[in-house]
């Protein structure tokens, strides 16, 4: 059985305040975009393997998020048979995109269906949120207002349909400790959800916290965000916690000649 997980932008993200458990409460929209993975699994007699093509995953399979997701459901559902599970990768790792979150999230809704466990979302949301802070969003892979550590959801109306997204990693690596390191949490100054309902708003009001000092670090990025206003968007930001840009147009935009070693992408919604 095969499935195709899917790829995340944030439209604004707030770090609200530091927890006591070391993490932090955020705010944001996350929405799904079609850029995928390829994740199959097939049952196997003799035990439990997984690997992976496409872009090369550092650390060892045994430390893979898909692995942890079957592992998960094992100690639940202790009868369930071995797997061979093969990973193409195509997402961008570590790139703001939530691809990781996404295997896992993919690899448990798969393992629902071919297993017929029978698991409503919710229950499924639950073992998601274990395995990591964005990958109970991918269960129901719809437009959510994210707040937690961003395993608390909320449905947004949010539509983006018929719009033109630019989306370019460059390929620069932002690390959880560079990026929060910059970052001072409050409270947001306006309502997420009313920012959301007016695109005029969104260049001025619509931030990712991560940018102002990640974009002094690495220029790279703040030029890539400017090159897509400069060709027509009507909104660009970074998504997550980098390195990746997106535009969004609302018609076609002109060709970009990107440097050949970015990931890039266009695409309509």
């Amino acid at each position: 059985m095969i499935t195709f997980p899917n790829a995340k932008i944030n439209l604004g993200l707030h770090i609200t305040k530091k927890r006591n458990d070391g993490f932090h409460d955020i705010e944001t929209c996350m929405y799904p975009i079609p850029v995928y993975d390829a994740l199959e699994m097939i049952i196997d007699k003799k035990r439990t393997s997984f690997e992976s093509t496409g872009i090369p995953i550092p650390g060892k399979p045994s430390d893979n998020l898909i692995l942890k997701a079957f592992n998960l459901l094992k100690k639940d559902f202790p009868a369930l048979p071995n797997l061979a599970i093969h990973l193409h990768k195509h997402i961008p790792m570590g790139a703001g995109l939530g691809g990781g979150s996404a295997d896992a999230a993919f690899a448990l809704k798969l393992m629902n269906n071919l297993f017929d466990l029978i698991l409503d979302d919710f229950f499924l949301e639950e073992y998601a949120a274990k395995l990591g802070s964005d990958c109970a969003f991918f269960i129901e892979n719809t437009p959510k207002i994210a707040t937690g550590r961003g395993e608390i959801l909320a449905p947004s109306n949010l539509d983006l349909k018929g719009m033109h997204l630019v989306l370019v990693n460059p390929g620069i690596h932002i690390g959880t400790k560079e990026a929060y390191a910059g970052v001072k949490p409050s409270p947001p100054q306006v309502k997420l959800e009313e920012v959301l309902s007016d695109k005029s708003r969104w260049k001025d009001e619509l931030v990712n916290d991560f940018e102002a000092s990640i974009f002094t670090n690495h220029p790279e990025i703040a030029k890539i965000k400017q090159t897509m206003y400069e060709a027509g968007a009507f909104y660009a930001a970074m998504s997550g916690s980098g390195s990746s840009v997106f535009g969004l147009f609302e018609q076609k935009p002109p060709s970009f000649k990107w440097n050949e070693k970015y990931f890039q992408v266009e695409l309509t919604l």
